[in-house]
């Protein structure tokens, strides 16, 4: 650094005034840490609405499932169709179920014997090949729904998308012997 002695009066001058100058410190500070926070701010609002949105789902299989589990479903002749709008009256708008939701009822003879295949194939597609068989009752019944939820943002590290185009699996299960009806 050259001695202040040396220069002469006008680059003294300039030296003082650049030395003093703080404007726009701010913005280039802020310009630094905005686009870290933004991504955080994205990741906390997507993963708020992931968890809100399987909580949902939860919510209304648990609802739909309790008609299978009394014999309701069953007496009004319940067809997958059917079931799968009984959850959709239960989600109300946080979940499209226009074709984003798939159910899968299954019976078994005990709860030891229960084997379910998985609901996405080795790519990470979602597979199409549910049952629905409410059973009778005593019978044991695994009721499961699954939701394609479309995430609004890819945060890279966030690791959210757990499907084959980046989208979240929702997923809810309720498993139950059927009340003998």
């Amino acid at each position: 650094m050259p001695e202040m002695k040396k220069l002469p009066n006008q680059s003294r001058r300039l030296w003082h005034f650049l030395r003093r100058e703080r404007d726009g410190a701010t913005a280039i500070e802020f310009g630094i840490v905005a686009l870290p926070f933004f991504m955080l701010l994205v990741a906390l609002i997507e993963i708020g609405l992931v968890f809100f949105g399987n909580f949902t789902l939860e919510n209304a299989v648990d609802r739909a499932a309790r008609m299978i589990r009394t014999g309701e479903a069953q007496g009004a002749g319940f067809d997958a169709g059917a079931f799968k709008t009984e959850v959709c009256s239960n989600v109300y708008a946080m979940l499209d179920c226009s074709g984003g939701l798939k159910v899968d009822v299954r019976t078994f003879e005990n709860f030891g014997g229960v084997a379910l295949p998985p609901p996405l194939d080795g790519d990470g597609n979602l597979i199409d090949d549910f049952e629905f068989n409410p059973g009778v009752g005593g019978d044991i019944v695994v009721v499961r729904a699954f939701y394609e939820w479309d995430l609004i943002a890819s945060v890279p590290g966030a690791g959210l998308g757990n499907m084959a185009g980046g989208s979240r699996l929702l997923s809810a299960t309720a498993a139950f012997r059927n009340e003998p009806f």
